[in-house]
């Protein structure tokens, strides 16, 4: 995306501001009193979490939206991802949620909850939906209305540092290596650099729902609306795991809790103390521009039924149940995922654009780190043609079960419980969760 210098700095300048403070995009003070707006003219509040980087380009996109669409007077406001979904809950509870928000993976419990606008009368006419990706709108249909819409799509995959590589003196696998593979390839790799360098981070809660897929099960069965494995159908990962650490092929514990694999701050991926991890493509760039290391995506070793990756959403958009203003709200979607505009400024931060006409748009401009990223999810939606899985959600309660399976792992890692015990509490204080979330 070519901009000129000067321009983005003043976008940037001026919009933090607006971020910041909560105040509108025409310069007025943010009130979501409808006695105070103009005549004709509606106000949104729209909330997502993220950081500078992205509060800066999503206020850019609004501003071309308000440009386009002069009656309708955005309020954004966004936080950190460590405390946006405390925030949405609590203002949901006291019935004072955005019209506006982003969702992840837990857009499941949010459905169940009620507290989502029923997109469907709105299709065809505010919202068109013809060139976004069939199974990105089905993600969104829940309890068989539309109540979400995607706003980026990726596909998981191996981060690679190939510096490392080259300095171990390794070869890149193959792209049909298995779990065996990668776990010989990362012991090698923390074998030949020694010296506090590690072949690759734990993934043993990211990677949970690929293992399960790669041998026909899953997290959840959003179908049946039960979970979609049983406690023997994880424990061979968790001991996986265990294995590869105890040879020297994985960061140790301590350096895991300190050094986590998402922070780009702190991972060791940056610092070039981890050669491997797994990794949302939208992630890619983020972690590239602070290495001069580079960085590829590489397919997830392979299972008894293939990679068990999809082509899946990154986050999205909905809408709150008890808006005022529906149709704004189903326009301003309608501007998310099909304006040639917004695609060019919001890039790929996301994920890649849901609508074909997007995803062609922004590669023709494409540079080294995103064409990277283009081939990648490109090479995942081929390969789901002939080796399809289900798209991925996340079980009720994921907050809860993400933070139960982090404790697991560090206490087999931490050697407090064995992997027989620690999988048998973890799966019974699934079930538990699961339970109560439903």
């Amino acid at each position: 995306m070519l901009k000129k210098c000067f321009v983005g700095m003043l976008a940037s300048l001026l919009l933090f501001v607006t971020a910041c403070s909560g105040t509108d995009h025409t310069g007025e003070s943010g009130s979501t009193n409808a006695g105070s707006e103009p005549s004709g003219q509606v106000e949104l509040r729209m909330m997502w979490w993220g950081d500078q980087k992205r509060a800066d380009i999503t206020n850019e996109a609004l501003k071309v939206f308000q440009s386009k669409h002069p009656n309708i007077k955005i309020v954004g406001e966004f936080s950190p991802s460590s405390g946006y979904f405390d925030k949405l809950n609590t203002q949901l509870a006291s019935g004072t949620a955005p019209d506006i928000f982003f969702l992840g993976g837990n857009v499941v419990d949010y459905a169940k909850k009620d507290v989502l606008l029923n997109l469907d009368p709105y299709v065809g006419s505010e919202l068109k939906l013809d060139g976004m990706d069939a199974t990105m709108v089905e993600y969104g249909r829940l309890d068989g209305k539309l109540q979400h819409i995607s706003a980026g799509a990726n596909a998981r995959g191996i981060v690679i540092n190939k510096a490392l590589f080259e300095k171990a003196g390794i070869p890149l696998p193959e792209q049909d290596w298995d779990w065996e593979e990668f776990a010989a390839i990362s012991k090698d790799l923390s074998d030949k650099l020694g010296d506090g360098v590690y072949g690759t981070y734990n993934f043993t809660v990211d990677g949970m729902d690929i293992f399960l897929k790669q041998r026909g099960k899953q997290l959840y069965d959003m179908e049946n609306g039960k979970l979609g494995f049983a406690k023997e159908d994880i424990q061979e990962w968790f001991e996986y795991w265990e294995q590869a650490s105890k040879a020297g092929g994985v960061v140790t514990p301590e350096l895991q809790v300190s050094n986590p694999h998402d922070d780009t701050s702190k991972s060791l991926l940056i610092t070039g103390k981890a050669a491997m991890s797994l990794l949302p493509s939208n992630q890619l760039a983020a972690f590239q521009s602070l290495t001069e290391d580079p960085l590829i995506l590489h397919p997830v070793p392979r299972g008894p039924k293939g990679t068990g990756v999809v082509f899946e959403s990154s986050q999205g958009l909905s809408g709150y149940a008890n808006t005022k203003h529906p149709k704004e709200v189903a326009t301003l979607m309608d501007f998310w995922i099909n304006d040639p505009e917004a695609a060019k400024i919001l890039g790929n931060d996301r994920g890649v654009p849901v609508t074909e006409a997007n995803r062609n748009l922004l590669q023709e401009e494409a540079g080294p780190v995103e064409e990277i990223v283009y081939n990648y999810t490109s090479l995942v939606s081929e390969a789901t043609k002939t080796e399809p899985f289900d798209v991925s959600y996340n079980p009720p309660g994921f907050a809860e079960f993400s933070k139960l399976a982090q404790t697991t792992t560090q206490e087999i890692g931490f050697g407090r419980k064995n992997v027989e015990q620690a999988v048998a509490d973890f799966y019974n204080g699934t079930v538990r969760i699961f339970e109560s979330n439903q």
